[in-house]
This record gives structure tokens, C-alpha cells and sequence, in this order.
């Protein structure tokens, strides 16, 4: 059987449809399993040894670039890449427009369908158009169980002896600046304001972490980060700036944390699915259905504009850590 999943963004939501695939696994020891995946992510799929072809796409550069000859040149590339291999499902778990024609794009098997969420369930109703069968999946669950249950609905399985299993490792990074000692990574940049927690807070988290014997690792990306995390870092005492790094340097960094904390941020995701204890903290938006969810040993705390507080956070953390 092959199998190609189109989940294209964003970085968390990437993260949480890797249960997917071990989930088909199980189901299916012999299936061949690729994957659509936006040019930025596709480190993501590649973390889980089943994931055959990985198939990136660049909807988010190109919709920017839409009247460019090299833009529609990669688009052909993009639809070649496409069609070399006969699909005999197509598993939407996007549920949007872009998703849904992208799943067009693929041929099918004699046989094969696509599919997808049913239109009274799925994000954007227009890409029920582009299924061949829709699945009722409500829209009140997790995010990782919509689409774990999205898969066991098209494929015909029962769900509820699967383990939940993102199916990823990682070797933990090896570089000249990373402690010796155990360390907690610190992730405190995200792409909006008002999902920042102060950084005070993050101070006498870091601080409380130091304490237990552990170092503070904070990645850092854009200069604004570097910035922030430099401050923090120098506030904390015993604490590294980490460079920009890759998805795939990233997840290796975190599979040697003691403790991973962030806000509001795909990388969180990715913490909590390597099996670290993974502590998010929400300032700006809901964890109801989109916050880490590994289990006991990943705690969502705050709201939309209710941050937790410094005190409630290092408890938090330090009962991950016991």
C-alpha cells in the first residue's frame, strides 16, 4: 500500500500529525508512507524513520511571488515531483484549500480515493470539494487526536489500543558550546508580542532551574531573540546562548534536555513529541486543543491573556523534573 499524507504547515501542526504515521505503521507493517510538507518543515517528516518521500512545497514563498516565471517554474517541478507515483490513498489532515488541491495534484492507484475531513467538520469547507470520501472528525478535540482519529476513520481501524507515539528520535548535539552537564532548554521567542512571557518571569524560572544543579540553554533565531536571550542569559548566571540552528540540530538539542519550557511555539510541540518533560506556557493563546500533548509528562499552563504566573511555572517545572 502507499500512502501519501499532506500536512504541509505550520511547524507544530507538522508535529502533531507525526502519530499518524506510526499509527499506520501498526496498522500497516509493509505500508510505504510519504508526505507533503511545506520547504521550511521538511526536516520534520524526515525525523520518522517510516517516512518514505518527503515532498516539499513552497505555497507560502510562491503565493508571494505569484507573477514570477521562476515561481511557476517551480510549481511545474513541484507537480512532476508529484506524479511519479500512484498513490492508493491520499490523506488530507490540513483540511484547507491549498491542502486540498495539493491533494489533487497526486494520481491515483486503480482504486485509490482521497480523503479528508467531511465538510461540516473540516477547517475550510471548500476542500471537502477535492475528496473522495469525508470523514466526521469533531472539532473539539486535540489536534493530534483529530487527526489520529481522521487516519483510523479512512483506513477502517480501531484507535483506542494505539499507543500515542510520534515515532521520533533524535541523538542528542554534540557541539563545542553545548554544557557538559545536564541542561533545560529555554525557549522564549515566538512569532507574535502578545505570546511572550516576561521576561522577569523567565529570570526567576531560569534561576530556579540553575538551583537544581541544571545549565539554561536558550536558542535563539532572529536578532530580536539573540537580544532577549542574551539578557536572560546573563541575568540567570549559569546559562548559553545557542546559535540558529536547523529542525533537525534543534531536535537533537532538545533529546538531551532534562526539561524543555516554552511559549507558544512549534518547537515546544517538538520537545514534548521527543519525550522530554516539556512545560508550555501560554500568554496569547489557548492550549485546549492545540497545547503540547505527550502524556503526564507535558503540562500546559496559562491562556489568552492570563500568562501563569513565575511561581506557578517553576512548580511546574520542578515537578517534571522529579
Amino acid at each position: 500500500m502507499r500512502i501519501l499524507l499532506v500536512k504541509t504547515s505550520s511547524l507544530g501542526d507538522v508535529v502533531h500529525n507525526l502519530p499518524v504515521v506510526s499509527d499506520l505503521v501498526r496498522q500497516f507493517p509493509a505500508a510505504s508512507i510519504d508526505w507533503v510538507v511545506e520547504e521550511s518543515f521538511a526536516e520534520l517528516p524526515r525525523l520518522h524513520p517510516r517516512v518514505g518521500r518527503v515532498i516539499p512545497v513552497a505555497v507560502r514563498r510562491w503565493r508571494k511571488h505569484l507573477l514570477a516565471r521562476e515561481t511557476w517554474r517551480q510549481i511545474g517541478e513541484f507537480r512532476r515531483a508529484m506524479g511519479t507515483e500512484a498513490y492508493d490513498v491520499v490523506l488530507d489532515t490540513q483540511g484547507l484549500l491549498k491542502s486540498g488541491l495539493i491533494a489533487r495534484q497526486a494520481p491515483l492507484a486503480p482504486a485509490g480515493y482521497r480523503c479528508g475531513y467531511s465538510q461540516g467538520t473540516v477547517r475550510e469547507p471548500v476542500a471537502a470539494r477535492f475528496y473522495d470520501k469525508g470523514f466526521d472528525v469533531p472539532r473539539s478535540f486535540h489536534a493530534v487526536e483529530r487527526n489520529r482519529m481522521l487516519a483510523a476513520a479512512a483506513f477502517g481501524y480501531p484507535l483506542q489500543d494505539l499507543p500515542l507515539d510520534y515515532g521520533i528520535a533524535a541523538d542528542r548535539l554534540a557541539v563545542p558550546w553545548l554544557p557538559a552537564r545536564e541542561y533545560a532548554v529555554l525557549l522564549t521567542g515566538t512569532s507574535r508580542d502578545d505570546k511572550l512571557w516576561p521576561e522577569p518571569d523567565w529570570q526567576a524560572l531560569g534561576m530556579a532551574l540553575v538551583a537544581t544543579g541544571l545549565t539554561c540553554v536558550l536558542p535563539s533565531g532572529t536578532a530580536t531573540e539573540r537580544e532577549r536571550a542574551g539578557r536572560l542569559a546573563t541575568a540567570i548566571g549559569r546559562a548559553v546562548v545557542a546559535p540558529a540552528m536547523g529542525l533537525r540540530d534543534m531536535a537533537a538539542l532538545l533529546a538531551g534536555a532534562a526539561i524543555v519550557v516554552g511559549v507558544d511555539t512549534g518547537i515546544v510541540h517538538l520537545g514534548a513529541a521527543l519525550g522530554r518533560p516539556t512545560l508550555a506556557l501560554f500568554c496569547g493563546s489557548n492550549p485546549d486543543l492545540t497545547g503540547v500533548h505527550a502524556g503526564p509528562r507535558a503540562i500546559n499552563l496559562g491562556a489568552a491573556g492570563a500568562p501563569p504566573s513565575a511561581g506557578t511555572a517553576v512548580a511546574a517545572a520542578l515537578k517534571l523534573l522529579d
